[in-house]
């Protein structure tokens, strides 16, 4: 396994917050746009047109749904749930299962170049890593272990205490590497868990299905405000990516979407408009 600082550390990073901002001047600010943007910014970090990126997003009342759930036997009927909840249903081009995105979620890609040496576990692990920095004056509890009955279960979920409150997905686009984390930071978890629990309910209905689903149990998840007992804030978060990033880079710029990135964030977002059509 590579050392995560080594995996990290470049002489230049851009930092792009997209956390308050609209995007895409002429696209609505929705997670199709963010995953097409991770998607531009890696090409253009492979191209060095661009220096490696640290991107944070938030988007308000929204399930991201991994492949997997686009195939449930009902998915039609889960997703006119969602929209009568007041929630965007789309799939996402990474790995993984259904989260739930809202103002008191934030999320951060990490966009590197390196997937020819790189493995997806050393990036997984760099991730864990980052994140464990970002709170290492609060706590040492971090840990990263499959929770079962959280939503969207994996090796590097990362919880405390045996309760979930973040996730990771990664995206390889040529050698271009996307390690995408949800930290659920404030707000109802629980609600979140169980608007999902009801989903999966719904779109799979109770039929045996070759793919297995997970039985969601709200109980197993927190956000980072209730575990660690004090009242957090996205905008204080933003703050501690920040100051880890400060620490693994000698410069930190800040540059608007570049033409070349335009172009290609136009083709993938017509991809991703493609992906969610049968849905």
């Amino acid at each position: 396994m590579k050392n995560w600082k080594e995996i990290i550390r470049h002489k230049t990073f851009r930092y792009i917050d997209h956390s308050t901002e609209n995007m895409i001047a002429d696209k609505p600010n929705t997670a199709l746009a963010s995953f097409a943007i991770d998607d531009a910014l890696a090409i253009s970090v492979i191209e060095a047109v661009s220096p490696p990126v640290i991107r944070l997003w938030v988007h308000s009342d929204t399930i991201v749904l991994g492949i997997p759930d686009s195939r449930l036997p009902h998915i039609e009927a889960g997703m006119a749930f969602l929209a009568e909840k007041n929630y965007q249903g789309i799939v996402r081009n990474s790995g993984g299962l259904a989260v739930a995105l809202d103002e008191g979620v934030l999320n951060i890609s990490l966009i590197i170049p390196g997937a020819n040496h790189l493995s997806i576990y050393d990036c997984y692990e760099a991730m864990v890593r980052f994140v464990q920095a970002m709170f290492a004056d609060i706590t040492d509890a971090i840990e990263a272990y499959e929770i079962i009955g959280s939503y969207c279960p994996g090796d590097y979920d990362l919880s405390i205490n045996r309760k979930k409150f973040a996730g990771i997905s990664q995206r390889r686009v040529k050698s271009g590497i996307s390690v995408q984390i949800y930290l659920d930071i404030e707000g109802n978890s629980k609600a979140r868990a169980s608007l999902i629990r009801e989903f999966y309910h719904i779109a799979k209905h109770d039929e045996e299905t070759a793919f297995t689903y997970p039985e969601v149990n709200p109980d197993v998840m927190a956000s980072l405000s209730e575990l660690l007992g004090i009242s957090l804030t996205v905008e204080e978060v933003k703050q501690r990516v920040m100051d880890t990033l400060e620490e693994l880079t000698e410069e930190i710029i800040s540059i608007p979407l570049q033409n070349s990135e335009q172009e290609t964030f136009d083709k993938r977002y017509q991809q991703m408009i493609k992906r969610n059509e049968n849905i």
